[in-house]
């Protein structure tokens, strides 16, 4: 798998794809005097550049040192950025010490259960959780797949000024994509409502869930719906691939980077 992302940091864009998408939604979560906050599978940066904005320090952790090498190169004058190369299921996280854990199309490479476990540990009281991802489609979202279908290509020209993604980026993530593995999105929430109680499940239409969860000050939960309108990271050793979850679903959209 890190040779796998290896290569997708050489053709890494910062344009529009239906990650970044939602960007926008996801920092409106961001709590307020956020001082340390984690870019879970930060890829080259893109979404860790936007939260150092509004975070004191960001790290960034990605299993891709040619990912964390292109994300250093593009957030070089941002100093509250620290980017780490690492094996999120051999990290060490901090026990309740970061205010705010993001992960953008990481989670279903990893086993979904005990990951939600250690970020639930280390988030501290107060702290946000908040994840945005892809899940393996059921009959009853082909609806909503077909409406994604209609509406991606419109979406695609009016921000890149292209239908389609450009050839070499489309067969580099087709090449990744056969590896990935979904969770249909009832078992998502089967699991978080195990691990994190009150979190905010919810279906996005560019082939994408949310999830939104705050750690209240007695370490139980309180909801935070998800409209569409002292750390110390060195604790980790750089180590072997990402396992992946079970599923094995078929990617479910056209042209969607699932990483960073």
């Amino acid at each position: 798998m890190q040779a796998d992302f290896d290569r997708l940091a050489q053709v890494s864009e910062e344009r529009w794809n239906h990650n970044s998408h939602y960007h926008p939604l996801l920092l409106r979560h961001v709590p307020a005097n956020c001082q340390h906050a984690l870019d879970l599978g930060c890829g080259t940066g893109t979404f860790t550049r936007l939260l150092a904005e509004r975070a004191a320090h960001v790290y960034g952790l990605d299993l891709s040192p040619e990912m964390i090498a292109v994300a250093r190169e593009r957030s070089a004058a941002l100093p509250n950025i620290t980017f780490h190369t690492a094996d999120v299921l051999r990290w060490s996280f901090p026990a309740a010490a970061l205010d705010c854990i993001v992960s953008i199309a990481t989670l279903h490479h990893l086993p979904l259960h005990p990951i939600l476990q250690q970020l639930k540990a280390a988030l501290r009281p107060g702290g946000v959780l908040l994840v945005l991802d892809l899940y393996a489609p059921r009959p009853a979202d082909y609806p909503w797949l077909v409406l994604a279908s209609a509406v991606n290509p419109g979406l695609r020209l009016w921000h890149t000024g292209r239908i389609r993604a450009p050839t070499h980026l489309r067969a580099a993530w087709a090449a990744h994509t056969r590896h990935d593995h979904y969770l249909p999105l009832a078992e998502v929430r089967h699991i978080a409502s195990q691990v994190l109680p009150g979190a905010r499940v919810r279906r996005h239409l560019l082939w994408r869930y949310s999830l939104v969860w705050r750690k209240d000050a007695t370490n139980g939960a309180t909801e935070e719906r998800l409209s569409d309108n002292g750390y110390n990271p060195h604790h980790a050793p750089c180590a072997e691939s990402a396992t992946c979850s079970p599923s094995n679903t078929p990617p479910p959209g056209p042209d969607c980077p699932s990483h960073g």
